[in-house]
């Protein structure tokens, strides 16, 4: 059972984590956003504001699942409901320091989901801050792995690579997927199946990688039959694609350490 939380922020992320958090069995919580229509709700309440939250509310965990450019207006007034509280956040790029600054003396955990999460596949770095006790850092691991696979780090600073690994490299595998459609098509496949066959392949190539001990290198390897078809493709993408992933990543990285503000 997940005691009662306080999810500040209802977009795709924190509607994946409250779907997680309802199959484990969710005490009486409430979530905020003023974009989101106020419905009550057993488990989970929507609030349009903070003044809409239940009098006498007092939540285990405070999550946050805004976007981090509004951080510096939303997280001041949640102050008052992280006293006795751990604070996890899921922001791109905001630093436990930083989000402390914002919320007082409070313990903060640090995390990074991706999208998966929408089912229950994600994958999330966390680390704890000042004052994270056992209790509340298994609290987090609870809350976050209702929604996947969570690994921890001591060093915060890691998790800006981890944010362009992980967090945003699912729009990579997007990417890929829509390329390979898209050239599909123009080798004269039918649209229809051409979706199915990007798609499929990356879908299953994925579900090999999860379940192989070899790594990828070993299995991409396997596939690649020498002057064969494969051979005749990885020649044109080896060229560009390994220095290309490499620059995007450091990209992102970048991005993440610029949005600590």
């Amino acid at each position: 059972m997940i005691p009662s939380v306080l999810l500040a922020g209802f977009g795709r992320m924190g509607s994946a984590m409250a779907a997680g958090w309802r199959e484990m069995g969710l005490a009486p919580s409430v979530a905020v956003d003023p974009a989101r229509p106020a419905s009550p709700g057993p488990e989970l309440a929507v609030a349009g504001s903070l003044a809409e939250i239940p009098a006498g509310f007092t939540p285990r965990a405070v999550i946050l699942a805004v976007k981090p450019q509004m951080a510096a207006t939303a997280l001041p007034p949640l102050a008052p409901y992280c006293k006795g509280a751990v604070v996890l956040s899921i922001m791109a790029g905001r630093t436990i320091a930083g989000i402390r600054g914002m919320l007082g003396d409070v313990p903060v955990v640090r995390a990074m989901p991706n999208t998966p999460a929408a089912i229950r596949q994600g994958m999330t770095v966390a680390c704890a801050g000042p004052g994270v006790s056992g209790e509340a850092r298994a609290l987090c691991t609870a809350l976050l792995e209702a929604i996947g696979t969570v690994a921890w780090v001591e060093d915060e600073a890691l998790l800006d690579p981890v944010t362009a690994v992980s967090g945003s490299g699912p729009a990579y595998v997007f990417l890929l997927a829509e390329e390979m459609e898209k050239a599909a098509v123009e080798q004269g496949i039918p649209p229809d199946l051409a979706r199915l066959l990007a798609r499929r392949t990356v879908a299953g190539a994925g579900a090999l990688l999860a379940a192989s001990e070899e790594d990828a290198a070993a299995l991409r390897v396997a596939v690649t039959s020498p002057a064969g078809t494969t051979a005749a493709a990885l020649a044109v993408l080896m060229a560009e694609w390994p220095g290309a992933v490499s620059r995007a990543i450091a990209a992102a990285t970048r991005r993440s350490r610029e949005l600590a503000g």
